[in-house]
């Protein structure tokens, strides 16, 4: 009964050097997006990169920043999808983006606007 135990604990032990052995490095991008974002971009910094957007159910509204690296696709569904830059991104575009939590922040792995927010409301006396 002793050998049994023995030879349970030295098997239990031996698999957890193995997995020792061979550490698994994370992705650098992973493969698909975490999470995704609806809402309003607030602001554009350029110099950055980095883009904020106002999102919100109710009177629960929170401001997402995320890091749009250079390599992130950004299409206009208005241009039936066509790609756009960064620096056509405005104050007032309704956007959706994919992104992932890094260790750096928030990063988008694609951007989409999907309209523009109007410009007033008319006001009748």
């Amino acid at each position: 009964m002793h050998r049994l135990t023995s030879l349970s604990l030295v098997v239990c032990f031996a698999a957890f050097a193995l997995a020792a052995q061979h550490p698994s490095a994370p992705p650098s991008r992973p493969t698909a997006p975490h999470d995704s974002v609806r809402g309003a971009v607030s602001a554009v910094n350029v110099q950055a990169r980095t883009l904020d957007v106002t999102t919100g159910v109710g009177f629960a509204i929170r401001v997402v920043r995320l890091q749009v690296p250079a390599d992130v696709p950004i299409t206009d569904r208005g241009r039936q999808r066509a790609s756009m830059r960064f620096v056509e991104l405005k104050p007032g575009d309704l956007v959706r983006a994919a992104f992932g939590n890094r260790p750096t922040g928030l990063v988008a792995y694609a951007i989409e606007r999907v309209g523009r927010m109007a410009t007033g409301v008319d006001s009748t006396p």
